[in-house]
């Protein structure tokens, strides 16, 4: 199951009493401050989250997997995603529980 943006939207609406279009106008303003500033060249860091950088990939060869014939890859600029610290805290407790439930489920 995917997190989209209207998820984000409808927990602000039920969770803290925004109109839907108030909730949606937020998530959209957010998602846009992000994209502005990586637009700029500029990294974003969300304190609790994790950090998007934008890194710069040099030319390099690469081959049509069904032909088999090498061909160049251009030059491109990319965005990668860090997690930070208390998102991977958080992830790996739940990773560590999902397993534990599991075999759980198998010893019965």
């Amino acid at each position: 199951m995917a997190l989209t943006k209207a998820d984000i939207a409808t927990s602000l609406f039920d969770e803290i009493g925004l109109t839907k279009r108030e909730a949606k106008e937020i998530v959209e303003l957010f998602f846009d401050q992000i994209c502005e500033a990586l637009a700029k060249g500029q990294q974003v860091k969300i304190s609790g989250f994790g950090n998007f950088e934008l890194h710069d990939k040099a030319e390099r060869p690469g081959r049509n997997p069904k032909t088999g014939e090498m061909i160049p890859v251009s030059a491109r600029r990319v965005v990668t995603f860090r997690s930070g610290q208390k998102l991977r805290a958080r992830v790996e407790v739940y990773a560590g529980k999902k397993a534990h439930d599991a075999e759980s489920a198998q010893d019965k």
